[in-house]
Parts: structure tokens; C-alpha cells; sequence
């Protein structure tokens, strides 16, 4: 997809889209069919297993200048990619997510979860670790629910723990994001649990004129749970003027 087609059909530059842990192009259908220029990179990020080299996967596989939405552990990723070469994002959209280094605690979850895997399999992983992740109407929408961990369950094992691994070793951006020039917004299910509203009221206070959007009885996966709501937040982004 080049830049110039992106131009015709009205939304700016080319709209990429970096996928959380253990998902891809499936959480954002919605998004994918309602903005023709948009694509999401699939294939966990080559297997890598640091923040770093899957901002060098992403860089490699994404044309020259584009507006990046991440969602988040693909919102860390889109982070590490300004970091390395800002001149190349028109605009940053950072959903469910945070910027803060791992927290007490959260290596031995995540590796709970990890031996969960490797004991019971991948099913029994997604189990638990998918329903904290949707917000009330999510756990009730039986469809949703039912693509949600088919995704997540064929991402597979290696894949979770290599991402894992990228999380638990993530670099700060504390210094980075007092830099970022370009329109940026933060956007964030109100029940979202994992990544709390707070969280994005912190990114937009250390990202000078970063705006900040809740969407209402959405959890951490809005994009999928309310994705008209999210959609439309996301024109606002596009269309939000250039410095």
C-alpha cells in the first residue's frame, strides 16, 4: 500500500496499525473495512521477544510515512518506533495501554500464566487470562467472546512467550515522550481493567497537546468490543490538523 493511494481516498498518510499481545489483524475488522488506507501487521512481530526488534520488524514492513495506532503492547512498540525514526509518523494514536516500567508483581503473573500454558495448554491459558480483558457487555456478547479467544488460543505458546518476555523487558519512555511533536491521541475503554483511564491521563500529560478520548462500557479490546465508538474517535484523529 503506498502512501500516494492513501492521499486519494482521503484519509492522509497510510494508517498502521500495531496489534497487542497475542493478537493481530482480527481485533480491528471493523477498523480495517471502514478506512480502506489502514492495515494492521500480523505475524507477531517476526517471533521477537524485545520491544526494540519488534519496532524493527514494524519499520521494516510499513511504507515510508504513516499514521501509527497501537494497541496495547502494540502502542509500546509504536513508542520504540517514534523513538527510532519520528520523521516517518505523520500522527501516534496509543489505545489501551501504558508507559510505565513492569510493576511489583506483574513478572509472576505473567509467568503464572506462562506455566498455566505449558501445564494445560493454550485454551486453558486464554481461559483466564481473557475475561478480565473485556469490559461488562464484552462478557456477555457470546460471539465476540468466542473470536477473541480463537485468536488469542492460535497465537500459540511460543508466541505469548516471547512477548511476554518483550513486556516484562520494555524500555522506559519517560524521556521520549516530552519529544513527540506529532498529534497524538490516547484512547481507552472506561472499564478497562488492565490499563486503566489513569494510565492515559498520565500519557497525555507528558505528550505536549496529546488529547485523550474514553469510550464508555469498553474494555481493554475496545476495539473490538465498541468499534463504531472507537472508529469514530479515530476520524477525529485522522483528520486532527498537522503542526
Amino acid at each position: 500500500m503506498s502512501a500516494k493511494s492513501s492521499e486519494q481516498d482521503g484519509t492522509g498518510s497510510p494508517l498502521i496499525i500495531l496489534p497487542g499481545l497475542m493478537c493481530d489483524s482480527r481485533m480491528f475488522g471493523a477498523t480495517l473495512a471502514a478506512v480502506p488506507s489502514s492495515r494492521a501487521i500480523d505475524g507477531y512481530y517476526g517471533g521477537a521477544d524485545r520491544i526494540e526488534a519488534m519496532a524493527d520488524h514494524v519499520l521494516a514492513h510499513m511504507p515510508a510515512r504513516v499514521a501509527l495506532l497501537g494497541h496495547s503492547m502494540g502502542a509500546r512498540i509504536a513508542l520504540e518506533v517514534v523513538r527510532k525514526a519520528p520523521e516517518r509518523i505523520e500522527r501516534l494514536a496509543l489505545v489501551d495501554t501504558g508507559v510505565h516500567t513492569p510493576k511489583s508483581g506483574e513478572r509472576e503473573g505473567r509467568y503464572a500464566l506462562r506455566d498455566l500454558g505449558r501445564t494445560q495448554g493454550m485454551a486453558a491459558l486464554v481461559a483466564q487470562w481473557l475475561p478480565p480483558m473485556l469490559g461488562f457487555a464484552g462478557l456477555r456478547n457470546e460471539a465476540l467472546m468466542d473470536s477473541l479467544y480463537a485468536m488469542t488460543v492460535s497465537a500459540g505458546l511460543p508466541v505469548y512467550e516471547a512477548q511476554i518476555e518483550a513486556l516484562l523487558n520494555r524500555p522506559s519512555v519517560d524521556a521520549l515522550l516530552p519529544t513527540i511533536a506529532c498529534p497524538t491521541f490516547a484512547m481507552v475503554g472506561r472499564q478497562d481493567q488492565w490499563s486503566p483511564v489513569a494510565q492515559h491521563e498520565a500519557i497525555v500529560a507528558a505528550i505536549p497537546g496529546a488529547q485523550l478520548r474514553v469510550v464508555e462500557g469498553a474494555g481493554h479490546m475496545m476495539p473490538a468490543e465498541a468499534p463504531e465508538a472507537f472508529n469514530q474517535i479515530l476520524r477525529e484523529w485522522l483528520s486532527w490538523p498537522l503542526a
